[in-house]
């Protein structure tokens, strides 16, 4: 008679030990990420700029530490990173949606906040994160794939668009062995959609779920899971990865 063995199969925790800082983590991809991160066994640092929102996706995830402040406040970001305990291992930054105000009707100000804030935003986080991060860690930036297709009155999200590959491509190699990687999202089903959306929001699902060839509306939880595989695997740097389920190549 021959004897069997049970064999566990239970899989370790990827991002055991490891401490995840997501700017942005109160709702959407941050929370999402900072969700699967937990998951994959890592602590998590969240920010955001609603108090009583972080303070409850904090509670919910169980996370280490909740930051309230506006990232786009340059003094705010300095004292948050100064404050922050090290070592960390990965940052991910979820800035504000794209300003969709045809570029002829903004006034100087408007332009300039419309070029420059995701870009300023993460190249604040990058100079701070700098002497943080682990080598081997990630920065992890959100951009987009909507502005790729030229449009009348989007020149400026089509210039942040094109830009942005660029800028995540050039930091990684000016903060080596730190890796950076940038994520291009089409239309992501979360709170900031549905607030430039209002009254049209479920049309728009209805289009997509017709037109996508993935057949769905892509989510937050998708984005997230993109988001802790470029922390994990550590040969993947100053890369854009694409997740819009296809959308730029539909009308």
């Amino acid at each position: 008679m021959t004897a069997t063995t049970s064999v566990s199969m239970v899989r370790e925790p990827e991002l055991l030990g490891q401490t995840v800082v997501v700017i942005g983590g109160s709702a959407g991809i941050g929370l999402e990420t900072a969700r699967r991160a937990r998951a994959e066994g890592a602590e998590v640092v969240i920010t955001g700029r609603n108090p009583e929102r972080l303070k409850q996706a904090g509670l919910d995830l169980g996370a280490r530490s909740t930051v309230a402040f506006d990232a786009n406040d340059p003094v705010a970001l300095e004292r948050f990173f100064a404050d922050l305990p090290t070592p960390i291992d990965h940052v991910l930054v979820s800035g504000s949606g794209p300003r969709y105000k045809p570029p002829l009707e903004m006034d100087t100000h408007e332009a300039r906040v419309a070029l420059s804030e995701h870009m300023l935003l993460a190249l604040a986080v990058a100079r701070r994160a700098a002497g943080k991060v682990r080598p081997g860690g990630t920065l992890i930036l959100i951009g987009g794939t909507g502005g790729r297709r030229i449009r009348p009155g989007g020149a400026i999200v089509s210039a942040v668009t094109a830009a942005m590959p660029a800028l995540a491509a050039g930091l990684a190699l000016d903060l080596a062995p730190v890796r950076v990687n940038l994520i291009a999202p089409g239309f992501v089903d979360t709170p900031l959609s549905a607030s430039l959306l209002v009254e049209g929001l479920d049309n728009r699902r209805d289009e997509l779920r017709g037109t996508l060839p993935i057949g769905r509306v892509v989510g937050p939880a998708d984005v997230a899971a993109l988001a802790v595989h470029l922390m994990i695997n550590t040969a993947v740097t100053g890369a854009t990865y694409d997740i819009d389920g296809g959308q730029q190549f539909v009308a």
